[in-house]
């Protein structure tokens, strides 16, 4: 969804929408409740996104739908204040900016970033996933496998010699 920043009134704009997002990671529905704010040329954007996420579990593999609420409060500000300065140290304040240019604003970009942001780094089924057999491979949530839990690691055979 793009917006004319000239034409977003003195109280605010706000804004209610579906939008797809595709990455390499997923392809999901997201739903935005934005409300966006122009003062002078910065462009405030607060809301929420919701979407329901197809990840895969970090342990077992399988694929999960797993709900995602993320917080959105980011102030944009026009690139030509960049061109003014060569170098520019950002403060921790400034970590939620983000620039624009010309007179469309496109949301589409704002949506992704802060849906990535927000993805689990190692995304779990459920707390008590057990995993795969890094042996057999077999789905240990679904019963135990048959193979041995005594297998030591050659490298360190020479160790129990040392308990005899």
């Amino acid at each position: 969804m793009k917006i004319v920043i000239a034409e977003i009134p003195e109280e605010g704009l706000d804004l209610e929408f579906e939008e797809t997002i595709t990455t390499d990671a997923f392809s999901s529905p997201i739903q935005a409740r934005l409300r966006v704010k122009k003062v002078a040329t910065e462009v405030a954007i607060k809301g929420n996104l919701t979407a329901n996420i197809e990840l895969q579990c970090s342990r077992c593999l399988k694929n999960f739908i797993s709900p995602l609420s993320v917080p959105v409060d980011v102030v944009y500000h026009p690139v030509e204040e960049l061109r003014e300065e060569e170098r520019h140290e950002l403060k921790a304040e400034e970590l939620d900016m983000g620039f624009y240019s010309g007179e469309e604003m496109n949301l589409y970009d704002l949506i992704r970033e802060q849906i990535m942001l927000n993805l689990p780094m190692k995304p779990l089924c459920s707390e008590q996933c057990k995993g795969i057999c890094p042996k057999c491979g077999v789905d240990l949530n679904l019963g135990e496998c048959g193979c041995s839990k005594k297998d030591i690691d050659p490298r360190l055979e020479a160790l129990k010699k040392l308990l005899e």
